[in-house]
């Protein structure tokens, strides 16, 4: 598929993640199929002041590739001189968002404070268009609360500012991530759109997307909590949607590889005492559904060097196939 000029392998995306989607586990989704990957949330603020966190959470290479940065931010002006300041950066899609539900980014008019301003989300696409050449997207909700359902709306309005592609995820602000998401407000959102549209919601199986993809119309699934440990999912998913065939999940001993290459990625990223404790987080996710899974999120906490998370590893992981 094409969003704007970009070439997209498979119709089976990443969701952006505060803490999960950084440079290490993007390229270890990418490597199981993903078709295209998100930075994790960029303030547009924090690049104007030229913050050298932000910069380090845009860090990309070639292998990961396509490649979406997204900034979140409410002022057109400095969101255009954004895009047009990281233009030059290796990436493929500048992806705007607008349905974090986070207190402090919401009160700031940021996130999915936007969802209750249709023109102003006109104007920042607009603005990011019109500074430089790469395409750019954005990814809502259903609405800001109950009163407030008015997705189509903003994704009219995204598209007349010149969006390339609308993620959609069906919940509102207020719902957070509980509940059931509504995936019958992304079917509106495609039937109401010239550009590509992406469902994101409850997609916790490969049966699961393919069942999104049937039911809404829309052109792509985004994966978001289910694949927090999980990177297998892409692979399995994208298989699942061309062949109908269910892959089976992965043994202990392939967790295990990953997990030894994540960590030393991570490490290798971060520096080790900020790579492990991101780490023990991963792992409590690459447990989840395993035998002794408790105990071992138990001692995940203790683990204060790689020799440390191979010994977990060789533990739990290694003896259950």
């Amino acid at each position: 598929m094409l969003i704007g000029n970009v070439k997209i392998e498979n119709n089976v995306f990443m969701a952006p993640m505060a803490g999960v989607t950084d440079r290490p586990y993007r390229k270890i989704c990418m490597e199981m199929g993903c078709g295209l990957v998100y930075s994790e949330m960029v303030s547009a603020k924090g690049l104007y002041y030229n913050s050298a966190n932000t910069e380090k959470l845009m860090d990309c290479d070639e292998s990961q590739r396509p490649y979406a940065i997204q900034l979140f931010g409410s002022d057109p002006e400095i969101m255009g001189e954004m895009a047009k300041k990281i233009e030059n950066m290796p990436f493929d899609i500048i992806d705007v968002n607008m349905g974090c539900p986070a207190p402090k980014i919401v009160k700031n008019g940021d996130g999915s404070a936007l969802m209750k301003n249709p023109e102003l989300v006109r104007e920042i696409v607009e603005a990011m268009v019109k500074s430089q050449s790469k395409p750019v997207t954005v990814k809502i909700r259903k609405g800001f609360d109950d009163t407030c359902i008015n997705a189509v709306d903003i994704a009219i309005m995204a598209q007349k500012g010149g969006a390339a592609a609308v993620a959609v995820h069906g919940r509102t602000r207020e719902q957070y991530y509980s509940g059931k998401a509504d995936w019958d407000i992304i079917k509106e959102v495609k039937r109401s759109l010239d550009i590509p549209v992406i469902g994101n919601g409850d997609i916790t199986s490969p049966q699961k997307a393919k069942e999104m993809l049937d039911y809404t119309g829309c052109d792509a699934v985004m994966i978001g909590r289910a694949a927090e440990g999980n990177p297998w999912i892409f692979e399995r998913t994208v298989n699942y949607i061309k062949t109908g065939e269910l892959m089976p999940e992965p043994t202990a001993a392939e967790k295990a590889k990953v997990v030894m290459r994540h960590a030393e990625m991570l490490i290798d990223f971060k520096g080790e005492y900020i790579g492990v404790r991101e780490m023990r987080r991963h792992l409590a996710f690459y447990t989840k559904g395993m035998p002794q899974a408790a105990s071992m999120r138990g001692e995940i906490n203790t683990v204060m060097n790689i020799d440390d998370i191979k010994k977990l590893v060789e533990k739990y992981f290694m003896v259950h196939d």
